[in-house]
């Protein structure tokens, strides 16, 4: 496992830069962001993780190990590859991941090119307990945490979407502005909402 590399940027490109270590030129996979602030001859440490596959060894690079972790978790969701992983921070910081992720906000990571909204709700449901979620909520405001969460969990019980929706809905009008509910509450609300309508 190579975690860091350090040398001097022989090369860039713009996918990836070649670094000088002990006359030895690396080819280094980085997004967009990471690129943008080397320059050729500049003396870097990146940090790194490896991906070895049967016909293959790449090496893809970072400017932070925050960076390079995310990029590493995002990979055990199913269906997440380094090149989706890679895409993923090309497009969104690890912050702003982890607060999608948490707040189930399927519309932004929908905006990283290859993922779709079922990928979407995989990721959430695969690495919401596991990538280190902070929600931070304003005063008077409210994160809407619980409505992606409430209406997932439905969804799985086999709620059809229309439904699931409707439920949510109900619940969150019955709340006072800048309140947000306990997930498991408002998940029994919302299930109650569709036993009632059903009757």
């Amino acid at each position: 496992m190579i975690a860091h590399v350090r040398g001097k940027i022989a090369a860039v490109t713009l996918t990836s830069v070649v670094v000088d270590v002990s006359g030895v030129g690396m080819q280094v996979m980085c997004t967009p962001s990471t690129i943008a602030g080397l320059r050729l001859s500049q003396e870097v440490q990146l940090s790194t993780s490896m991906v070895v596959r049967e016909d293959s060894l790449t090496i893809f690079g970072f400017a932070d190990t925050d960076e390079r972790d995310m990029f590493e978790l995002l990979q055990t969701a199913s269906g997440v590859g380094p090149k989706v992983a890679q895409a993923m921070l090309a497009v969104l910081d690890p912050d702003r991941i982890r607060q999608a992720v948490g707040q189930s906000d399927f519309p932004t990571l929908t905006t990283v090119p290859g993922i779709g909204r079922k990928g979407a709700e995989r990721i959430v449901i695969e690495l919401r307990d596991r990538i280190g979620v902070t929600t931070t909520v304003a005063a008077g405001g409210s994160s809407g945490a619980w409505r992606g969460q409430v209406h997932e969990a439905m969804i799985g019980l086999g709620i059809p979407v229309r439904d699931a929706d409707a439920a949510v809905e109900s619940v969150a009008a019955g709340l006072d502005p800048g309140v947000e509910p306990d997930t498991s509450i408002a998940l029994r609300d919302a299930l109650r909402t569709l036993s009632k309508a059903s009757r």
